[in-house]
């Protein structure tokens, strides 16, 4: 429990505040709400008590491309903004955004046409490719067309089993501008895998690799594609995109031809954007699958575009010309996080394969020959390189970077530190947590307040974060309870696929507390308004009836230099007994050849005893060979 203010690892300078986005954007709504405020306390309460002045600036201030809706000759009907910006906000579900405006998202994307770099691609060591933004247009332009000729239309379901590579995005932005809806998962999926996903929504077309690369590997798909095409009859295309081999053969796939040959037929012009209500379609992102079959979650393109906008510009500080990159796949909500980044002018660097090839120093060589200026990762791959005591401030040229963000799971005190001592001093650390859920953040970094060691440093702007006890109270500081949203924000899920009558998506945020979302984050609120995440709320465990985080247990046993990771269960103990207490079981990868004694038991034993509770400390403590992940990691 924080009872007292951690220690501040970074705080900007006087410079770095007059530079910084949030700064001028936070000047031009006070002069056009004539608002009294003059520090981000109050300028965060403004946003969450007038949030239709808040995301009307958003939307003026970082750029979105819009019109009003078209009315009846004659007809009084308000629209564009005058139709309001949010209708019925006291629903949620149910708020409407932006009623009287049009857009389209890819139109928001592709702002530039110039020969300025829009992408960059490393697939591990193997290749290396760049996309010009005039290059991008064109592409997505003649996509576009081969979508249209193979059937799709505004509604249409395109999925994409691809690596993290240029054509992925391409056809993105290409079933964005038709008004079709897309989806996507990573190439590491088994087949089942993605017949529970894209067998939901059923795709008129299909994106697939002939492979990809891992640790240093081809790994060939095209058997796998052809078992997946096979068993998804809604697809009448399954293009195929060279990347093993410049010239794959496809003749075993059904419905298959190559992407040269889907694009080549049409010639590059103005793309063409269906202009459709803020509230349209644009993505479908899944649950985990862990209890079930994945639910689809339908993201708006509205909603989306907002809320990333304000999440780059704002809180991640990405400016025209930066150079952002994010270690993910296509199946993990940062990836679509990544790509909205063209939305600001950012320049995308786009990675795929192992982070820990050429001895874990890839993903810092790209940093260092493509100039990034924010580097992305997750929690693990932080704690993992600090484990085997990486420098890359002494390794590596990183005088571009500013900004380096982690997600995933909490990010522990102690990687604070690494990242301060051993990557970068001068630089904002933000950690940041939200979900496929809302396709963004809830808590993030905001670049004019300090980072201090272990903390997320705030809220997001327009998002009106709480922490609750089990009665719906709110909690003040130094207080864990779970972390609720109490009004509604623009990307919310708009619905779930194949819930018409809305009860999985009330089920899954609204049953425990009446119109307050329940993100399911065991939290709590710090003295300096930061925010320290604790583990899932459902995974916290319960021994003699007091709850603990199970972040709070991996931040104590993965410091000891034997331990690579471990997996925390809460078993009922004694088995079967329907009153029985909790007792905890620790699992844990040891390093290589190492073996688990009864001496290393109770070293593990004491280092949660003494650095925690009593309560903390597991009754049995277990080896095993890997530990289970998502397909995200």
């Amino acid at each position: 429990m924080m009872t007292e203010t951690n220690p501040i690892l970074w705080e900007p300078s006087q410079v770095q505040l007059e530079k910084a986005n949030l700064t001028h954007f936070a000047r031009a709504a006070i002069k056009r709400w004539k608002l009294k405020l003059n520090t981000y306390p109050d300028f965060y309460q403004w946003s969450i008590d007038a949030p239709e002045q808040y995301w009307q600036s958003v939307w003026e201030e970082l750029g979105v491309i819009g019109q009003p809706v078209e009315v009846k000759k004659g007809s009084k009907a308000p629209t564009g903004f005058k139709a309001g910006i949010l209708i019925e906000g006291e629903r949620m579900p149910g708020a409407k955004w932006f009623p009287g405006m049009r857009l389209n998202f890819a139109q928001n994307i592709l702002k530039k046409h110039d020969s300025s770099e829009a992408m960059l691609f490393w697939g591990e060591d193997k290749v290396k490719r760049k996309v010009t933004w005039a290059e991008l247009n064109n592409q997505v332009s003649r996509c576009a067309q081969g979508l249209k000729a193979a059937g799709v239309r505004q509604g249409d379901r395109v999925a994409a089993y691809m690596p993290n590579m240029p054509e992925t995005v391409i056809a993105m932005i290409a079933t964005a501008s038709i008004g079709a809806v897309w989806t996507s998962c990573s190439p590491d999926f088994g087949v089942q895998g993605v017949l529970d996903r894209f067998g939901q929504v059923e795709p008129k077309v299909l994106l697939a690799p002939d492979g990809y690369y891992m640790n240093g590997k081809a790994i060939d798909l095209l058997d796998k594609v052809s078992d997946i095409v096979s068993k998804l009859p809604s697809v009448r295309e399954a293009v195929i995109v060279p990347y093993l081999s410049a010239s794959p053969n496809v003749d075993g796939v059904p419905r298959a031809l190559t992407w040269p040959e889907f694009t080549a037929p049409y010639k590059a012009g103005p793309v063409e954007y269906n202009l459709l209500p803020f509230d349209h379609p644009l993505v479908i992102l899944y649950s985990s699958g862990t209890t079930g079959v994945p639910k689809c979650i339908v993201h708006s393109a509205g909603g989306i575009l907002l809320k990333h906008l304000a999440e780059h510009q704002l809180h991640s500080d990405i400016r025209p010309g930066d150079r952002l990159f994010y270690y993910t796949n296509t199946g993990w909500m940062m990836w679509n996080w990544l790509v909205s980044g063209l939305a600001s002018g950012a320049t995308l660097i786009l990675y795929d394969g192992s982070p820990f090839i050429r001895r874990g120093n890839i993903l810092w060589d790209l940093a260092q020959a493509e100039k990034v200026t924010h580097f992305g990762t997750s929690a693990k791959y932080i704690e993992a390189i600090a484990k085997i005591n990486m420098k890359p401030r002494e390794t590596h040229e990183l005088n571009r970077l500013r900004v380096v963000l982690s997600t995933g799971s909490p990010l522990a005190p102690e990687s604070f530190d690494y990242v301060y001592t051993a990557i970068k001093s001068d630089l904002l650390l933000a950690s940041i947590s939200g979900g496929a859920d809302i396709c963004g953040c809830f808590v993030l970094g905001v670049p004019v307040l300090p980072v201090h060691r272990g903390e997320i440093q705030g809220n997001a702007l327009g998002v009106n974060v709480q922490v609750f006890d089990d009665k719906g109270r709110t909690l003040a500081p130094g207080k864990k309870g779970e972390l609720v949203c109490i009004a509604p924000f623009p990307s919310m899920p708009i619905y779930f696929w194949n819930d018409e009558e809305g009860r999985k998506y009330r089920s899954a945020y609204f049953d425990t507390y009446q119109n307050v979302w329940r993100h399911g984050d065991y939290v709590e609120r710090t003295p300096s308004g930061g925010m320290v995440i604790y583990g899932r709320s459902d995974a916290a465990l319960n021994p003699g009836g007091v709850r603990i985080g199970t972040a709070e247990i991996y931040r104590q046993v993965e410091k000891l230099d034997e331990v690579v990771e471990s997996l925390v269960i809460g078993q009922t103990w004694p088995p079967g007994k329907i009153h029985g207490d909790i007792r905890i079981v620790l699992f844990v990868k040891l390093r290589e050849g190492m073996q688990l004694d009864s001496a290393l038991v109770e070293k593990i034993k004491n280092q949660v005893r003494v650095n925690t509770t009593p309560r903390h400390v597991p009754a049995k403590v277990l080896q095993v060979a890997d530990i289970p992940r998502t397909m995200c990691g």
